[in-house]
């Protein structure tokens, strides 16, 4: 790849070449399946886990993050990685049934669930990008993934201050920023995502991929109730209120 060009990419994706001067955008600029976009498949995925299956080069950059971490006595401990779209089947369906079951409308059932969980084929789970994480050198609450963990005297607030000076420097975003003015899902501060796979990936996605129809292809519980207007809505404030650096 000519200078002039990586120069060009590196500026859309927000990453500084003076901090991640080894990578090469041109492997992730290519298309992509929808397979691959939806959680069906992916050939990049390496791993044998739900906490250690992530896209290969995602991989790579997570160790390296980890080990420099673990230099401050901080044990990053993935709690969630790739997740396939029957995975997320699961967990949607399953909730689905719990909050109808426990007299929710099915479209409160599902503005219930989209405060912090995916409808299955829009996760970013799917590309294998994105993991979930806490220290594991912390005491571990009930709940590991609550916000008041990472902040004030919460148990991960030495990952959260860590991550903050230098996740950036290894290609990992938080995704679901602390930011009032951004809607969809709430403040996530254990969610990063691998920009140098993942933006090339949400274009891909933006793309290629038409959510009403797939939602109702898929036959995913509760579609009946993904109106035109609910997948709009949806499409613009949980998939795409993200982090201005992930674009």
């Amino acid at each position: 790849m000519r200078r002039k060009e990586f120069i060009k990419i590196s500026g859309i994706a927000g990453i500084s070449l003076a901090i991640l001067p080894q990578l090469s955008f041109k492997n992730f600029m290519g298309e992509f399946t929808r397979n691959q976009l939806i959680g069906k498949g992916n050939p990049d995925i390496v791993g044998d886990s739900y906490t250690s299956k992530m896209h290969k080069t995602a991989k790579d950059a997570f160790s390296k993050m980890r080990s420099a971490a673990a230099k401050e006595n901080i044990n990053i401990e993935v709690v969630s990685a790739y997740r396939s779209f029957q995975r997320q089947k699961e967990i949607f369906e399953g909730k689905y049934r719990k909050f109808t079951s426990e007299g929710l409308s099915p479209e409160k059932a599902i503005e219930k669930i989209i405060e912090y969980s995916t409808i299955p084929g829009t996760s970013r789970h799917h590309w294998g990008t994105d993991i979930d994480i806490i220290d594991a050198n912390a005491p571990r609450p009930a709940n590991v993934l609550m916000p008041e963990n990472f902040h004030g005297t919460g148990p991960y607030c030495k990952l959260k201050t860590w991550l903050n000076n230098h996740s950036e420097s290894f290609g990992f975003y938080e995704v679901y920023t602390d930011n009032g003015n951004r809607k969809g899902f709430k403040y996530e501060p254990w969610h990063f995502s691998y920009a140098p796979v993942s933006i090339p990936m949400l274009k891909a996605y933006k793309e290629q991929i038409d959510v009403k129809k797939m939602l109702s292809e898929e036959k995913i519980m509760g579609n009946a109730h993904f109106s035109e207007a609910f997948t709009q809505k949806y499409l613009k404030e949980n998939i795409l209120d993200i982090n201005p650096k992930l674009f």
